[in-house]
């Protein structure tokens, strides 16, 4: 997905910005970067992270660089940041989130000769910050220009961009889809996407960027220069996967709203008799520790995670180490597996591989009985509004895949949407028996929500109902009116 962070301070904040930026890890295993503006003109580097962790990649520049001005970015899309000269001057630029309708953008730029975009050589494709850049620069002002680039662009983009002569400035996407979170200290101001970055860098809390909000920094605070829009839609899945523990979105906390989504899990299942919870590390342990408390049984870890150097699992491309990487990261402890009855939470199924090997691995322990619990609903749609790698292909979820072998290509999709009817049923029982698990069984959407704590429709549901909230009454394809009896089925 990726993570950014920018500080505007009075004096240095190269150290800031590194440990800042540092802070975004976990939201992406691909590059790291960092720029600054300062008395040596813009400094840049960017490293590759999908070996090493980005601190590792970084302590040499941070030794080397020096300015007032920065900005840090985790990307798994193009290498950041960019510096770009334009009509406007010259400007550092990261940004974060999905751009659809890319091919469309370019295909504009090109026929109005507006840009000249460079091809990566790695992927022979324009990088969507390139291209951001050059629809910001057709415009009289970058402020035009950011507010050009949310009205054109399908998916989302959230930024940051410091200036030749020293202004940051910092935008969240038109929906609020990923959060930009504001903070303060003396002398200094700092934005970012996780907020958990801020204390033990010394700065408090001030604000979330509202949807579509631009801000221009300064070292005493932040002014105002596009107004949020009224509409927002983040994603609900930071609070389920995405998000840090300890970073808050909308003003509500990541480990609480897991804690409560297990606990809703335990709700459900009164009648289930377990020796156990557990949580499959690491999102999935928050979860198992809520359905524990809730239903007063041991919680209890049969998998402990090797953290020193394994890389998330979902991340390499092929999948074959996808699979070899998981299983080097998880390993039993025996004596808490033999003979016991445990109820596993986790946050989502995507192929469902993984849970299927664990569960074998289980037995062969002695695993009496292996119930799992998902503190999300069924993954249906393929998202298609910020970066998530978990399911950019809908044949990727192990759903999909159930209901295309049942119905075709043209399954009416929607009808796997309620918890309570045959075909979603149906659907769940298949992934039980494909991932040989004693009982499986998923949140509801209005229990996730309620976890959460914010109004559903200020939340994007859309993998899961397929709805995008952005656009009342648009169907998964994009079609407006009914969302499940549309033409395009």
């Amino acid at each position: 997905m990726g993570g950014f962070c920018g500080i505007i301070a009075e004096t240095d904040c190269v150290s800031d910005l590194f440990f800042g930026t540092d802070y975004h890890s976990h939201l992406g295993t691909h590059r790291g970067g960092m720029a600054v503006r300062g008395p040596k003109g813009f400094q840049r580097s960017i490293h590759n992270i999908q070996n090493s962790p980005f601190r590792s990649k970084f302590e040499h520049d941070v030794g080397r660089f020096e300015g007032s001005v920065g900005i840090g970015v985790i990307s798994d899309t193009d290498p950041q940041p960019l510096i770009m000269s334009s009509r406007l001057g010259t400007f550092g630029i990261v940004t974060v989130g999905l751009i659809t309708n890319i091919k469309e953008l370019m295909t504009e730029l090109f026929e109005t000769n507006s840009a000249q975009l460079q091809y990566s050589t790695n992927s022979g494709m324009v990088g969507p910050t390139e291209v951001v850049s050059a629809l910001i620069a057709t415009q009289p002002t970058i402020v035009d220009g950011v507010k050009y680039v949310q009205e054109k662009v399908k998916g989302s983009v959230s930024l940051l961009i410091m200036t030749d002569d020293g202004r940051l400035y910092a935008a969240r996407d038109r929906y609020g889809r990923t959060p930009v979170v504001i903070g303060r200290k003396e002398g200094a101001t700092i934005a970012l996407m996780e907020s958990c970055a801020l204390p033990n860098l010394g700065y408090d809390h001030l604000r979330d960027l509202g949807p579509g909000e631009m801000v221009e920094m300064e070292p005493d605070g932040v002014t105002t220069v596009i107004e949020p829009g009224k509409k927002m839609a983040i994603c609900a899945f930071m609070w389920v996967y995405y998000g840090y523990p300890a970073s808050s979105y909308e003003e509500r906390n990541v480990e609480m709203a897991r804690y409560r989504c297990g606990s809703a899990l335990a709700k459900r299942d009164a009648g289930l008799e377990v020796d156990a919870a557990c949580g499959i590390p690491d999102s999935g342990i928050s979860h198992a520790l809520g359905y524990a408390h809730e239903k007063t049984i041991k919680y209890c870890r049969p998998f402990v995670k090797y953290t020193p150097t394994w890389a998330r699992s979902f991340m390499p491309s092929d999948q074959r180490q996808r699979e070899r990487v998981a299983s080097m990261k998880l390993i039993p402890i025996p004596g808490l597996i033999k003979d016991r009855r445990l109820v596993f939470c986790d946050d989502s199924i995507v192929r469902g591989t993984q849970l299927g090997k664990q569960a074998d691995r289980l037995y062969g322990e002695g695993c009496k009985e292996t119930h799992v619990r998902i503190a999300c609903p069924p993954l249906l749609y393929p998202c298609r509004f910020i970066n998530f790698s978990r399911s950019k292909n809908e044949y990727d979820l192990i759903s999909r895949r159930y209901i295309r072998g049942k119905e075709g290509e043209n399954a009416d999709i929607a009808k796997y949407i309620d918890p309570n009817g045959a075909d979603y049923k149906g659907m769940v029982e298949y992934i039980r028996e494909k991932l040989n698990l004693t009982s499986l069984a998923f949140q509801t959407v209005d229990d996730l929500v309620a976890a959460i704590g914010l109004p559903r429709d200020m939340l994007c549901t859309y993998c899961w109902t397929g709805e995008d909230v952005s656009m009342p009454g648009s169907c998964a394809h994009g079609c407006h009116g009914c969302p499940h009896k549309c033409s395009c089925r």
